[in-house]
């Protein structure tokens, strides 16, 4: 009697499925990315150099303690209102002779900065401080700058600092990229970034 031979399984198209669900599975999948702080460090300093000397009424305080709360200049604050202080700081041009500022439109105080060349804003933060408050404050203050930014490019060149700046690192846009870079330069000249960020402190 004949030995009868078992049936095969046709395998082939359960290749062909299992390609399909893995094509399936990467056109459908999402990967999430880390994204961090946009933020340019500054260059590495081989030798230690010896801070540069600040006048006090060019300094900013701002300190963020472990229950994310704001001291500016010795007073209690609100987040909402950090922006508004930053930007009558940098602009209050209280500077004579030299350190006059002959574009700031600010009280001209004598017990703040003399020219947003010359202020700085000192941002301390606490160990316990969380990290949403640290961005929104870190936010605020580079909005402060920003407003005057966009105020004085809206002055001399008829467009603001912010749609500059897009506009260079657009790859699509048509225009003179190096007369926008000069524009940007000017105005970064004008009133430059300074934030200064110290050490984190422990206590509350």
């Amino acid at each position: 009697m004949a030995r009868r031979s078992a049936p095969e399984v046709n395998a082939g198209s359960m290749a062909d499925i299992a390609f399909l669900l893995l094509i399936f599975f990467l056109v459908t999948t999402t990967i999430e990315t880390d994204s961090g702080i946009s933020r340019r460090l500054p260059e590495w300093q081989d030798e230690k150099q010896d801070p540069p000397d600040i006048k006090q009424r060019n300094i900013f305080e701002v300190l963020v303690n472990s229950n994310n709360q704001l001291l500016v200049e010795d007073e209690e604050m609100a987040l909402k209102d950090l922006r508004k202080a930053a930007v009558e700081f940098l602009d209050n041009g209280g500077g004579t002779g030299d350190e006059a500022c002959d574009f700031c439109q600010g009280a001209g105080a004598d017990n703040s900065s003399v020219n947003p060349k010359k202020a700085v804003i000192s941002l301390v933060n606490n160990r316990g401080t969380e990290y949403g408050t640290y961005i929104a404050v870190q936010n605020e203050l580079v909005a402060a700058y920003n407003e005057l930014r966009d105020r004085e490019a809206l002055r001399m060149f008829g467009t603001t600092f912010t749609q500059m700046e897009a506009n260079y690192n657009d790859p699509k846009y048509n225009g003179d990229k190096d007369a926008l870079e000069e524009k940007i330069s000017v105005i970064k000249n004008m009133i430059p970034q300074i934030l200064s960020e110290a050490e984190p402190m422990t206590s509350s």
